[in-house]
């Protein structure tokens, strides 16, 4: 009896073990496919991106920090993609900007870096109990902290539509596995990206050719700290060769980058900037 009774724990401990494994988490399904997106076909009416959290300001009284987090409205689910570095600043600015939590139905995280993740408590103290995407490479102990927060984990690996005419990128690979964000316009895609860690024309190259159509704009961290000024600006030709026309660097870009980002796409270039709302047609 004794024996059975111990076998019987260690049941239930190697299935509670598997579950915090994350092996019950949701993975993204997308049974569509990528079908819905044609050459001709796009958003219907304005979407506006705002940018909650950054290292540069754009709107005087809000607070720059080393980090990234904007929110996408005008689609028929309301996005958050990253939360930033410190919850106090995510929060102060998240309301300053008269964003309404309630208004955020599904979280996207681009990768796992802190700065990009760690401002989750400000959002689950405002809002719970809502989906948050992120790539299948996540540490086990990040998905079950998502549980602790009463968020719902799900897993992303392949490219598959988020909500009408929103998509993620797939997880990319590397050393540091990432996402981006794809809105379907007639113009073109627009890719969001948060830090671009496998590299940016890479992530662009690979996006174009799975989604069957040209990129229009690309903006976010693009992580080019260490390009030389030669390397930037063939980095940029052959950003321009895939067919980007307008383009915002942030966050990870560095100054310099971002200088040259701005004189080489000159009226096409847009800034950034906590505070800022660009509005996509």
């Amino acid at each position: 009896m004794m024996k059975k009774g111990i076998y019987l724990t260690t049941i239930i401990i190697l299935l509670l073990q598997i579950h915090l494994n994350g092996q019950d988490y949701r993975h993204l399904k997308d049974p569509k496919g990528l079908t819905l997106l044609t050459a001709d076909n796009g958003i219907e009416k304005s979407v506006t991106i705002k940018v909650v959290y950054d290292n540069y300001v754009k709107e005087v009284g809000r607070k720059a920090d080393w980090g990234y987090s904007i929110v996408i409205e005008g689609l028929d689910k309301g996005i958050l993609f990253d939360t930033g570095t410190q919850p106090d600043i995510f929060e102060s600015n998240f309301k300053e900007m008269g964003l309404n939590a309630a208004d955020i139905d599904i979280i996207v995280l681009s990768h796992e870096h802190g700065d990009h993740t760690q401002g989750i408590p400000a959002l689950v103290r405002m809002k719970s109990g809502i989906p948050v995407l992120f790539p299948l490479s996540f540490s086990e102990d990040f998905k079950k902290k998502m549980v602790d927060y009463g968020l719902e984990p799900v897993l992303v690996k392949e490219p598959a539509m988020i909500c009408e005419h929103l998509y993620t990128s797939g997880e990319f690979a590397g050393q540091i596995p990432e996402q981006a964000l794809v809105l379907n316009t007639r113009e073109g895609l627009v890719v969001i990206t948060g830090c671009s860690h496998p590299g940016i024309n890479m992530m662009l190259k690979e996006i174009k050719s799975i989604f069957g159509k040209d990129i229009y704009m690309v903006f976010g961290g693009f992580h080019l700290l260490n390009k030389t000024k030669q390397e930037m600006e063939d980095l940029i030709s052959e950003m321009k060769s895939l067919g980007v026309k307008k383009c915002g660097a942030t966050h990870c870009t560095g100054e310099m980058q971002i200088k040259m980002f701005k004189d080489s796409f000159g009226e096409n270039y847009f800034e950034l900037g906590v505070g800022n709302a660009i509005v996509i047609w």
